[in-house]
């Protein structure tokens, strides 16, 4: 019984990270296709791979984009750890729904009400409406994972740096700071991917003239969907894999550097 239980267990996980990963794979392997639709398969190519780094369009869209999501997720992770350092702090309702509510807000209600806002104001829409919305949103994420590591830190180690003298910045720039810095840099990250994707509220705000990586590949999507978007989408879930490399190698060592700190 017990073995038959744990071959459905593996049938059922297996079955669903099928489901994530093989259209993922299709994507990647028809960027590969000699052909102007997907449709079919007709042979190996990198046209599209050579089509895409020379379209300008696609290039300038691109810029965009990394210039947005860093912006975004540097002020947001600077914002969101001082929120999420309040909120673990203060255990006040109203502070914690003024943080959180971007998340549970839908993001087309949000893109809505920050169009009609920057409309109010006559604030001119561009990358930088842009990018203090894709803040607005990503301060909250990051606010939560913060508080979380915070939750799992040794507090004596702080109030040991206020009996030693420590001011309450000095105790939290040399001992709270260095202990949450994996969650910082989650984050950090999660701020990142979340800016570079964005379709919907970036699709309220953008304004006339303004495109980026997601608003270009719709843009295509509406004419034909040649086997150059799958080449972008290859492109951005690289970008992805190599963040969650960066973090898979980052946490540990600052794991490791914590627990000698603390001992």
């Amino acid at each position: 019984m017990a073995t038959k239980r744990r071959l459905g267990l593996w049938i059922a996980a297996a079955a669903g990270y099928a489901f994530l990963y093989v259209p993922l794979a299709i994507v990647v392997v028809y960027s590969f296709n000699d052909s102007k639709l997907n449709a079919e398969w007709v042979g190996f190519t990198f046209d599209w791979y050579d089509k895409l780094f020379h379209d300008q369009d696609m290039l300038t869209a691109a810029v965009n984009s990394l210039i947005i999501a860093l912006t975004a997720s540097v002020v947001s992770t600077i914002l969101g750890t001082m929120a999420g350092v309040a909120l673990y702090r203060h255990k006040q309702r109203l502070l914690q729904i003024l943080v959180l509510a971007p998340i549970a807000i839908p993001e087309i209600l949000m893109g809505v009400s920050l169009l009609i806002f920057f409309v109010f104001v006559n604030f001119t829409l561009g990358l930088v409406s842009v990018t203090l919305a894709h803040i607005t949103f990503c301060i909250g994420f990051v606010a939560i994972v913060v508080r979380a590591r915070l939750a799992g830190m040794d507090e004596s180690l702080t109030e040991a740096a206020r009996d030693c003298g420590a001011t309450p910045w000095e105790a939290f720039r040399y001992v709270t700071l260095p202990l949450i810095m994996p969650g910082v840099i989650a984050g950090a990250l999660m701020a990142f991917t979340l800016s570079i994707d964005d379709f919907v509220i970036t699709f309220f705000t953008a304004g006339a003239g303004t495109v980026t990586l997601p608003l270009q590949i719709y843009s295509m999507i509406k004419i034909a969907v040649t086997p150059e978007v799958n080449a972008v989408s290859s492109l951005l879930m690289l970008l992805t894999l190599a963040l969650i490399i960066v973090a898979t190698k980052v946490s540990p060592t600052l794991l490791r550097s914590q627990e000698e700190f603390a001992s």
